[in-house]
């Protein structure tokens, strides 16, 4: 593993100095990892909404009504044995 060495701020460093005291973790580094991971996992749920909304936004638009996609919704939840 990569040691690196970071400053934090008087606010930081005690939130951090507090989970610590809490025992939620053992040490510093591994909160800090702990966030980095969150954070990137985040990133990629952000990354996969927006992929999703461009390729819905390239499908063009539908004239089905709410009703009718509700319905081939549960057509399809039904064929796959989830309904």
């Amino acid at each position: 593993m990569t040691r690196q060495s970071i400053s934090f701020t008087t606010p930081n460093n005690k939130w951090l100095n507090h989970l610590l005291e809490r025992e939620e973790y053992s040490s510093k580094s591994e909160i800090v990892n702990d966030l980095i991971r969150k954070a990137r996992a985040q990133q990629d749920e952000i990354e996969l909404i927006r992929t999703r909304l461009i390729m819905s936004e390239k499908s063009g638009f539908i004239n089905q009504t709410t009703e009718e996609i509700r319905a081939e919704f549960k057509d399809e939840l039904r064929h796959n044995g989830e309904l």
